[in-house]
């Protein structure tokens, strides 16, 4: 077993996508262990403390974290890195009713999707309330039209975290948020119905005047403080005495079922019960939330953000599925306490994407403890989640939390002062501050407290899997013990793992039989085993003791009935929820996770297992097939020459459930002079395609990538493209790593991997072109353009822009048309 297998507490093997998710998302530089992570987060936070402070708290930290803290993915993937990245997951973005420019302390809309974009592109989510935005069709006086609405501009917020890739390359998420009273609700409701919106999750913001009605079977107004078009007001659209306009009444309850009905069919919207996160709001006196973070755990400001931080409850059950297993409550408190503090100094060690955040996070110094693998943990003590006693140890678990986290925040204040916007009296007249134990609220009013808010429960998916072995999610029940997870590959394909929980995976490895379901111990309950109601009476028995909120998915079957559905919101409400998300699955959205199928039968044919992504841990013995081609390339410096080698693999997978074979590079070699910067980094290229290769990754794609890296010597002249006339062209680069990769396309091309413009060629037909060569022999290779660059004079500066035919830098306008000097393409005219 080696090191970085060792990384969770029972020893268990670690599973493939754990191990993935841990490289590609977390795992840095030359780090590939959970270890390494831990301690570049303890050392990167401890940098952040007074100097005598430093080499303490740092063991410190890496011991909380060998115990059961799991920093949140932005704090594990970029503390310590010196990069533009923020270590805060989400924030949220005001937006309001001008288009640009900042009124009433709102961005104008086009303006936050500037910081918007801004925000995503440093590694933050983005939540978003857009009911300031006017209704469509009201009037617009400055340029006597209409407006387009709330919706219409989200489309814009949609294809710009389409376009921006965020610090860790992954793509941004989004929580668009529109109040139920807003007059365009409807439409809101309704803008996924066809799949759009891919970028958002969307909730709606549910007053409690509204559910009041919804229960009376009353009318309810939507209104808007913009003005009404004339022919709104003709259709009886009014003004009432605060100011706002009425433009329509509505009956409560049938734009209730609309809400119901949409997220029965796709899962949106979810719902915030508004008016009841600011009654509960620590912040009461100075603040008011309309919004959340895209998951919904944090309802944040303006500028707010997001500082998060778990406990993975699977480390402290001692003497799991024994009649003596018992949680730890004394470690637990502990590794609370510094937990506390290490999400407080991610507050300064962060990188603030605009410095309205910086501010936000500076005057009130929110942070937010939470925990993963409850449903994982109960199973490990032998109690059901959807069971009394399974709730009453949650609840327990919530308070212990609760006290220790606020107990261990008043001791910074005292040590570090108060966050600055700390009012005693406002303070401990909140309605969640009064239920603290008394001697807590002594010590507040005494010592102040160094952080609003403390408590929040985030969806823990990735971080489950890479630092807790798949223990459950967050708050969740475990969703199966057994499933296929899909996972978005770099290139953008989809890769499906088998993953299993880990309380299943440790049960198994205690030596207990767990091949048959129905034989396991009745606290193996999953999510789709009990009823909807029970996921509600689980966030009922923790929101008390949370100061934010939960992010909680009620996930039913496909087949669970609507009368059963259609009243769970409405339930959540009268629970004290602060809101709500479900899932059935359904056309629309899909699923990340799906349960495994049933066995086949013996002789039926296996999964389908992609070849082109099937994964190498080494190098087989043996020979390899390979090709090597002598390169000749121009630069300022003069004529270069080098050779590089692809080794291929014959890889065996099936298609549709029937056998196939394919040839697939292996292997990318160039034996040069590395003492030469560029053949350093040329050289280092190479390995990093290999160990690419050998993962299944997408070859096509990373040399697209290498060819779009730039150096500051100008341009590489390398290759040929011939001409439709038959004439052939120089291919011009924008640097030596560039050529190569343009080079090594070449070579798959004439191999036959990639077609004719680089892009990957199906697997059907790579196993049909090796069956045509019998299965065995090399192809020779016979390049379809010559390999060396003319060996004249160096290639010199162009000053034109770079040509889309051939890539030198000698487009210019000629008789008004774009040509290219060196292979005369012509683009536009005009």
């Amino acid at each position: 077993m080696n090191a970085h297998e060792k990384h969770f507490g029972s020893h268990l093997p670690a599973q493939e996508v754990s191990l993935d998710v841990l490289r590609e998302k977390y795992a840095r530089g030359d780090e590939t262990s959970i270890g390494q992570v831990r301690a570049r987060v303890a050392h990167a936070l401890a940098a952040h403390e007074a100097e005598p402070l430093r080499l303490d708290m740092e063991q410190r930290f890496l011991w909380a974290q060998d115990h059961g803290f799991v920093a949140a993915g932005r704090i594990n993937s970029a503390a310590g890195l010196g990069i533009k990245a923020t270590l805060m997951n989400c924030f949220v973005q005001p937006v309001g009713d001008a288009i640009s420019g900042y009124h009433d302390g709102l961005s104008g809309i086009y303006t936050a999707v500037a910081e918007a974009a801004e925000t995503m592109r440093r590694g933050g989510g983005v939540g978003y309330d857009f009911s300031p935005i006017r209704p469509a069709g009201s009037l617009v006086r400055g340029t006597q039209s209409r407006a387009s609405g709330p919706v219409s501009y989200m489309e814009v917020f949609d294809a710009s975290c389409r376009t921006v890739e965020s610090a860790g390359a992954r793509r941004g998420a989004q929580m668009g948020v529109l109040r139920i009273d807003h007059p365009d609700i409807e439409r809101f409701i309704a803008a996924k119905d066809g799949g759009a919106f891919s970028n958002f999750n969307l909730s709606v913001g549910v007053t409690d005047a509204f559910m009041d009605a919804v229960v009376a079977d009353a009318e309810v107004e939507l209104a808007h403080p913009a003005e009404p078009s004339a022919e709104d007001r003709a259709a009886g659209a009014c003004r009432r005495e605060d100011g706002w306009w009425i433009y329509r009444r509505v009956a409560a309850r049938a734009l209730w079922d609309k809400v119901m009905r949409s997220t029965y069919d796709h899962a949106e919207p979810g719902v915030l019960f508004i008016d009841r996160i600011n009654a509960e709001n620590n912040l009461y006196y100075c603040e008011r939330l309309a919004a959340t973070n895209p998951c919904g755990e944090q309802p944040l400001p303006p500028y707010g953000c997001c500082d998060l931080g778990s406990l993975d409850l699977t480390r402290f059950v001692r003497d799991p599925f024994t009649a003596d297993a018992c949680f730890d409550f004394a470690t637990f408190r502990e590794v609370a306490a510094i937990g506390v503090r290490m999400l407080d100094l991610a507050l300064d060690a962060t990188e603030w994407p605009l410095p309205q955040q910086a501010a936000e996070g500076r005057d009130k110094r929110r942070v937010g403890l939470g925990f993963l693998g409850l449903g994982s943990a109960l199973v490990m003590l032998g109690l059901r989640y959807d069971a009394d006693e399974g709730r009453a140890l949650a609840t327990r678990i919530a308070r212990e939390l609760r006290d220790s986290a606020y107990a261990a925040s008043v001791d910074l204040a005292r040590e570090k002062g108060p966050f600055p916007l700390f009012d005693a009296e406002a303070y401990l007249a909140g309605r969640f501050v009064q239920r603290l134990p008394d001697e807590l609220r002594a010590s507040i009013a005494r010592d102040g407290i160094r952080n609003s808010h403390l408590l929040s429960i985030a969806p823990t998916g990735t971080i489950s899997l890479a630092f807790a072995d798949n223990a459950s999610n967050g708050i969740e029940p475990p969703f199966s013990w057994t499933y296929q997870r899909k996972k978005r590959m770099p290139d953008d394909s989809t890769r499906v793992y088998e993953v299993a929980d880990h309380a299943w995976r440790l049960y198994r490895h205690l030596g207990h039989e767990a091949g048959d379901e129905a034989a396991l111990p009745p606290q193996f309950v999953t999510a789709l085993q009990m009823p909807a109601q029970d996921h509600l009476r689980m966030m009922e028995a923790v929101q008390p003791y949370v100061d934010t909120a939960i992010s909680k998915t009620v996930n039913v079957a496909a087949d669970y009935p609507y009368e059963d559905f259609k009243d769970l919101y409405l339930d959540a409400w009268r629970a004290g929820l602060k809101g709500l998300a479900t899932y059935r699955p359904n056309s629309v959205t899909g699923s990340v996770l799906s349960v495994a199928p049933e066995p086949a039968p013996a002789l039926a044919p296996a999964a389908d297992l992609n070849p082109l992504h099937r994964r190498f841990d080494s190098r087989p013995l043996g020979e390899l097939d390979s090709v090597t081609s002598k390169v000749e390339y121009g630069t300022q410096e003069g004529k270069k020459a080098l050779y590089l080698t692809v080794s291929f693999l014959r890889v065996q997978g099936t298609l549709d459930g029937r056998p196939v074979e394919i040839e697939r590079p292996f292997e990318f070699f160039m034996p040069a002079n590395q003492r030469s910067e560029g053949h350093q980094w040329i050289t280092s290229t190479m390995r990093l395609l290999s160990l690419a290769a050998r993962a299944g990754s997408s070859i096509a794609k990373a040399l697209a990538d290498m060819r779009e890296v730039v150096w500051e010597k100008g341009p590489v002249r390398c290759g040929h493209l011939t001409r439709a006339d038959g004439v052939q062209v120089p291919v011009h680069h924008d640097s030596e790593v560039a050529a190569i990769a343009f080079m090594l396309q070449r070579m798959l091309i004439a191999r036959g991997f990639l077609d004719a413009y680089g892009n990957q060629v199906p697997v059907a037909q790579l196993d049909r072109e090796l069956a045509a060569r019998g299965g065995g022999g090399a192809r020779e290779f016979r390049p379809s353009t010559p390999t060396s660059a003319s060996p004249s004079a160096p290639a010199q500066r162009p000053l034109g822009r770079p040509c889309p035919e051939c890539g030198a830098r000698a487009l210019s306008r000629v008789d008004g048309c774009t040509r290219c000097a060196e292979c005369h393409y012509i683009g536009a005219c005009g």
